[in-house]
């Protein structure tokens, strides 16, 4: 699967389970990190684990290799796949960790929905 595609399934696996405020982040000109940030927010810790099985379930379907950090947690989740990190925020700790603003000079794509 090319990056592209993956971003966009990424972000529909998230829309189809209602994540909040999708954002793909072009990082690929600025850091070493990754290449795409994808930034969503959840509405409860249950929420936060549905959106992390749906990307979990997403990468084992194209069989891309990942990993889990904050499984447990109710504030923050990241699921690193190398070229593409998925960040799933509480409301609260998106605010605060703000990625918006410490990466505001990259190029970024709000996910809009399709119904």
């Amino acid at each position: 699967m090319n990056e592209q595609n993956e971003q966009q399934q990424i972000a529909s696996a998230l829309a189809d389970k209602r994540g909040e405020e999708i954002l793909i982040m072009d990082l690929s000109d600025t850091s070493s990190i990754a290449d795409t940030f994808v930034i969503v927010t959840a509405n409860s810790d249950v929420h936060m684990k549905t959106l992390r099985n749906a990307i979990e379930d997403t990468m084992d379907n194209y069989d891309h290799d990942y990993l889990v950090e904050g499984q447990n947690s109710t504030q923050w989740c990241l699921i690193d796949g190398g070229n593409i990190v998925v960040h799933i925020f509480s409301k609260k700790s998106r605010t605060f960790y703000n990625l918006e603003k410490i990466w505001g000079d990259t190029p970024t794509q709000r996910y809009e929905y399709e119904m």
